[in-house]
């Protein structure tokens, strides 16, 4: 009896090809925008022009090529989206160092894009099965903690920038902000830790109006949460990281449970611990006047000394900042002034925090809203693989990775318009920075990963199995 051959899974050599072609795509639009900074500031294309765009290229060429070695079957939106959020951020960098802003480093950003890619490779070749991690739970959990916490135990002097001492300074010449990678990792333990913890969360003990509240033994993990970021919020002076940290558990226990009790709890622990945290604390009643008053004179900072490396007046990204961005956001109207035709450059730390600021300016509204969609993109593509996993943990973990990149958009883009207070958070992909940067290529990589186990389709059954075979003499 001869065996039954078995036929391969095809590979997607079309969804490949689109990918490639959209990739291209991004490119070119990143390119365009190059050429028009050049053409608007000298009157013609920049000289470096062709290096920088085969760079970028050559970059992004590599990326999609182990993207479809080790990952054939993800998700092929994801890529080009971020290469076009990238690449535009870059192109405001250079803009606002040729137009001298101080600070600014098109050169350094570009470094840090291709050693993000790097990480982007590594992982995807290191990590074939994102579901070992759910092995690692509590080590990811305890390295997280550690890298959270380290900042605060340093010294000021190497650790504190701009008030918030989230830093982790060597010297003039590098620096790291562990926090972006501790996000990464708190995650993972959120997501393996609730998978074991559902069905005891999920549980409902008495009803409020038309709540089911949770009993009052399973609100450990929320409080020890909540303590935490209160514990950020406090001793290193950052209000983004500790709302990231704790909004993030809570849509990730919402997912996992799907109780709005959860959500509700959440919101007044966090509300009532910051407002708590504004009357105890100088430096976070400080964001919330300015938040609350910003255009009030007394609230304002020196523009030469927010311009300082590192800035040294703690108010200057506070009050004068919003104001600077407020009034970039006017100026920029529902077109833009057009790339390099505006002044971004009077807006105080353009290039990092409030990069978004600069690009409202000179794209206008309707550049805003372009870049939002393709945020949104990007999260709904996450969220596609979340609700296309196959095992609780890959949906846990592929939620929460969505939930942070669109949280800290939120997070941002609320404090540079003024509508919640500034948090110190930078632009995903777009502000400049090596830590934040290669954090996120982290993470779009686990999203790739786990897109490319979701949409992998099940091996073919055998042929003929279990049919009766008839030999003959």
């Amino acid at each position: 009896m001869s065996e039954a051959a078995v036929d391969p899974v095809p590979m997607p050599a079309k969804r490949r090809g689109a990918q490639l072609f959209m990739l291209a795509l991004a490119v070119v639009i990143v390119m365009g925008a190059y050429a028009n900074v050049g053409l608007a500031m000298d009157g013609q294309i920049p000289a470096g022009m062709l290096t920088y765009g085969l760079g970028l290229g050559g970059l992004m060429l590599a990326a999609y090529l182990v993207l479809a070695k080790f990952a054939p079957w993800a998700d092929p939106l994801i890529l080009p989206l971020v290469t076009v959020i990238n690449g535009l951020g870059l192109v405001m960098i250079y803009r606002l160092e040729a137009g001298g802003m101080p600070l600014a480093s098109a050169t350094n950003q570009i470094m840090w894009t291709a050693v993000g890619v790097v990480m982007f490779t590594v992982t995807l070749i290191v990590l074939r099965d994102h579901r070992a991690l759910q092995r690692l739970t509590y080590t990811a959990g305890a390295v997280g903690m550690v890298l959270l916490a380290l900042p605060a135990v340093l010294p000021g002097s190497i650790s504190e920038v701009q008030g918030a001492k989230i830093w982790i300074r060597f010297g003039d010449f590098a620096s790291i902000q562990p926090g972006e990678f501790a996000k990464l990792l708190l995650v993972v333990f959120f997501a393996g830790y609730l998978v074991a913890k559902r069905d005891v969360l999920a549980l409902a003990g008495r009803r409020l109006l038309f709540i089911d509240l949770p009993r009052a033994r399973d609100l450990g993990p929320v409080l020890v949460t909540w303590g935490l970021s209160l514990l950020v919020l406090v001793f290193e002076k950052d209000l983004g990281t500790s709302l990231l940290l704790f909004g993030t558990f809570i849509a990730m226990l919402y997912i996992a449970t799907q109780r709005t009790s959860w959500v509700l709890i959440g919101v007044l622990l966090f509300v009532g611990g910051a407002y708590m945290a504004g009357l105890v604390f100088d430096h976070v009643g400080a964001r919330f006047d300015a938040w609350l008053d910003p255009a009030n004179p007394i609230h304002y900072g020196n523009a030469d000394i927010c311009q300082q490396d590192p800035p040294g007046d703690p108010m200057c990204s506070k009050s004068y900042q919003i104001m600077q961005g407020l009034f970039g956001f006017g100026a920029g109207g529902i077109l833009g002034t057009g790339l390099a035709q505006g002044h971004p450059d009077e807006i105080p730390l353009s290039f990092s925090d409030f990069i978004f600021a600069a690009t409202g300016e000179e794209l206008g509204l309707t550049g805003l809203m372009a870049l939002l969609m393709i945020y949104a993109l990007l999260v709904e593509r996450g969220l596609r693989t979340g609700l296309a996993a196959r095992d609780p943990f890959s949906k846990l973990l592929a939620g929460g990775l969505s939930f942070i990149l669109a949280w800290q958009v939120f997070i941002i883009v609320g404090g540079v318009t003024n509508l919640i207070p500034l948090t110190g958070l930078v632009t995903p992909f777009m502000s400049q920075g090596g830590s934040a940067l290669l954090a996120n290529w982290i993470l779009i990589a686990l999203l790739v990963r786990m897109s490319d186990a979701a949409r992998r389709p099940p091996p073919q059954a055998i042929q003929n199995e279990g049919l009766t075979q008839v030999f003959q003499r």
